[in-house]
């Protein structure tokens, strides 16, 4: 997930309102029951971490190995750190200087500045008060000596080297002093004005989300209790249609009286829920697809558990979108239809249009793919926990209980963007003691899936490990050798420039790869915000007609529009819709509605 950063909220019922006077006996009552109900939640904690044994998805001694390697390597280098630390110390020197001389009044230059994006010195005493300000820049500078330091370090190959960087700037951002009651002003303000009162509230945040995740710390992101699937999330109208182990099949009710003739279906990631295409009715990419006259169906994955932990990833084609076409034939009448992947799904699409076109099965006319990765080779910071030490101690933790818990793919997916994803959230949870506000967006983020064992590890081996799909006959399907350049299909290719999940750049080699007319668009922001970017949204595109072989050329001769992409996806997939037909309704054809969306199985969460 991404583009959702920390959210400001008020504080509980019940607590005191900042600026409140609090009654001390009241205080003391209530530090004693925390302190009480404190000792049992933290030993818990403390406990199933050290039994965990693991981060997200990633093994600590992996991480420790990476850094006695690194530690090795400077030692063999004296001079160099030498030179670093001196370079530190006269910075540090001029900062000193600077503060003294803006303390008797004058005006002075930053020694270094925080990037205009940093929500973190946002407050304006960061920057006002001469000693915030101190603190700031010897924040700023010594992440940048230790980041700079461990960068030059020579000899580390490149997945050392990976590791070693993307868990350096774990480390940095957790010292920001923005993340600490002493060095944040804007949390000793509300020290002030509360009389403590958000130090209170915030304990009781943080031993609420500690008993909520049964030992583990689940940082709270948003109101939880403010979104129903079905009502304010999930709430396209329609019917689940089909249903087999691993997917529901929903078919959207029309808002048109025609409607293309070619149904549409989309394929999301099994790695998060599919209502991220359908949180609210404004920026519901199901409803407005819809609403251009197209017959929706939507694939709405299982949330696996033990049972399905031998579900391959040929399973997942098979009964996933392979069955879904069947399914989707008998609804309409029509057996073909335009396809889109988000993501994973995308992964799924694209070896599963190779394994038709060695079949000779032209079902699918036109592809869309949405931030979807196919050649693997520069993964961006996901791969930092893709290495065979690493697999292999994921798969025995797997083969425990048959898949991957669903806090572990969701605490990964939040380290790509830990100031954003963890750190602002402990500063207004914790250290300020609000609540965070309701967003659709986080909620869909907290609402997470466990992967099968083995689907998992061949996804992770396979594409991630080998880079085997982008090479021809690279992996095996049913029989098939599964070779891309074979795709002949029509292909959109959507990517978002900012994207940590799928690097835009990555995404863009599948346009050397198909043999069909491909059409690349780059989006403004990141892999959901770039995706869930509806008319009027403030994030715009780019196009380009020609597809050279590099990324960087590409878009520096691309054109760039300020609107939205959507309504120029609707036009290019139109060519592919051949005509029009009367309006279809879920049971209109030879499949009789099962129950309503969302379903069934979006509601199964993995704490079930």
């Amino acid at each position: 997930m991404d583009d959702a950063g920390a959210s400001q909220g008020s504080g509980k019922p019940g607590q005191a309102a900042p600026g409140a006077a609090l009654d001390p006996a009241e205080l003391s009552r209530r530090l004693a029951e925390i302190a009480e109900r404190s000792r049992y939640l933290v030993s818990g904690f403390l406990s199933r971490q050290s039994n965990k044994g693991a981060v997200g998805m990633a093994d600590p001694m992996a991480i420790g190995s990476a850094f006695f390697e690194l530690t090795a390597r400077m030692m063999a280098d004296p001079a160099r750190l030498i030179e670093a630390q001196m370079a530190l110390w006269n910075d540090y020197l001029t900062l000193w200087q600077r503060t003294a001389e803006r303390l008797m009044g004058r005006e002075v230059e930053p020694v270094v500045a925080a990037a205009a994006d940093d929500r973190r010195f946002r407050d304006r005493a960061w920057s006002d008060n001469a000693i915030f300000d101190y603190i700031k820049q010897s924040y700023l500078l010594t992440a940048r000596f230790i980041q700079g330091a461990v960068k030059e370090v020579g000899g580390l190959d490149d997945q050392t080297g990976r590791k070693i960087d993307f868990y350096t700037r774990q480390f940095v951002d957790a010292m920001a002093p923005s993340n600490y009651v002493l060095t944040n002003p804007e949390v000793l303000r509300a020290v002030g004005e509360s009389g403590g009162e958000n130090l209170v509230n915030g304990l009781q945040n943080l031993l609420d989300d500690l008993e909520r995740g049964k030992g583990r710390l689940a940082i709270s992101m948003t109101d939880m209790a403010a979104f129903k699937l079905g009502e304010n999330v999930a709430a396209t109208p329609g019917k689940v249609v089909y249903q087999n182990d691993l997917i529901e099949l929903i078919q959207y009710a029309p808002t048109t009286e025609t409607v293309h003739r070619r149904p549409l279906l989309i394929i999301p990631p099994w790695i998060n829920k599919f209502y991220v295409l359908d949180l609210r009715p404004q920026n519901s990419f199901i409803r407005w697809a819809v609403n251009q006259g197209h017959t929706v169906f939507v694939i709405s994955w299982v949330n696996p558990d033990a049972r399905l932990s031998a579900k391959s990833f040929e399973d997942y084609m098979h009964e996933g979108p392979l069955a879904a076409l069947d399914a989707m034939a008998a609804a309409t009448g029509e057996k073909d239809a335009n396809v889109i992947g988000y993501c994973l799904g995308g992964t799924l699409l694209s070896a599963m249009l190779a394994y038709m076109s060695a079949r000779r099965d032209r079902r699918i006319k036109s592809a869309t793919f949405f931030v979807t990765m196919v050649d693997f080779a520069e993964a961006g910071d996901l791969s930092v926990f893709i290495d065979e030490e690493q697999i292999t101690t994921l798969e025995e933790r797997m083969s425990k209980k048959g898949y991957l818990e669903a806090h572990d793919m969701h605490q990964t997916f939040n380290m790509l963007r830990a100031n954003d994803l963890i750190w602002s959230f402990v500063v207004n949870n914790y250290l300020l003691g609000k609540q965070p506000l309701p967003f659709d967006l986080l909620y869909w983020n907290a609402d997470s899936t466990r992967m099968p064992a083995a689907m998992h590890s061949f996804y992770l081996r396979k594409m991630y490990q080998e880079n085997l799909l982008s090479q021809p006959g690279g992996i095996t399907l049913d029989g098939v050798k599964i070779d891309l350049r074979k795709i002949k299909t029509p292909a959109f290719i959507l990517s978002t420039r900012e994207d940590h999940i799928a690097p835009w750049r990555s995404t863009y080699a599948a346009t050397q790869l198909y043999a069909g007319p491909t059409k690349f668009v780059l989006a403004a922001s990141g892999h959901i915000a770039g995706v869930v970017s509806p008319p009027g949204s403030k994030y715009g595109h780019w196009t380009n007609d020609n597809n050279p072989p590099s990324p960087d050329d590409w878009l520096a001769t691309a054109t760039h529009h300020d609107s939205s992409w959507w309504p120029m996806w609707e036009e290019w997939v139109s060519q592919y819709s051949r005509g029009e037909v009367p309006a279809r309704h879920p049971g209109d054809g030879k499949l009789k509605p099962i129950e309503d969306a969302p379903g069934s199985y979006v509601k199964v969460r993995a704490e079930d």
